[in-house]
């Protein structure tokens, strides 16, 4: 598998590459540029030093690629390999971002494309992630993909101050 793509928008070159540690800066600002288009600021407890301990593990909690325009990352695809009992290996797509500003500009079809192809290669059984409901320009964006939407789950989860709870209740 090539290590980076490119796409050639107006004379500028976006490049799509594998995501070091020294990028962790950068994609945590996009996570919170994220969580603000969410209508979700306030939620983003992840640190910098927590992404640099979870990437830099002997086995990573996540993997991520970048893309560049003129050597500034514009977005990224973070994303990590799971399992299912019905299914077998996939990868669960956490967040696709692209600053405000290059939305519109290729830079999410090609980060996507790059994560199918990955998909393709490591032999997942399926990609999924979610997207909020009123999210028409990420669900207008999927739908070109011919995905399926699952209208029958419902999405769980315990937050960090619940399971601290649990702790000494073995």
């Amino acid at each position: 598998m090539p290590t980076f793509g490119y796409l050639f928008v107006m004379k500028h070159t976006i490049r799509i590459r594998k995501g070091r540690t020294g990028d962790l800066p950068r994609v945590l600002q996009l996570v919170k540029e994220l969580a603000a288009y969410e209508r979700a600021p306030g939620e983003v407890t992840n640190t910098l030093q927590d992404m640099k301990r979870d990437f830099s593990r002997e086995n990573p909690a996540f993997d991520f690629l970048v893309a560049e325009e003129k050597g500034i990352i514009t977005g990224a695809a973070v994303f990590y390999h799971a399992y299912s009992t019905w299914k077998g290996r996939y990868i669960y797509l956490d967040d696709i971002i692209v600053t405000e500003a290059k939305r519109r500009s290729g830079t999410g079809t090609l980060l996507f494309e790059r994560l199918l192809k990955i998909a393709a290669s490591s032999g997942a059984r399926q990609l999924r992630w979610h997207v909020l409901e009123w999210n028409t320009p990420a669900i207008s964006f999927y739908k070109k993909y011919k995905v399926s939407f699952d209208g029958e789950w419902i999405t769980c989860k315990l937050e960090h101050d619940r399971i601290k709870k649990f702790r000494h209740r073995v």
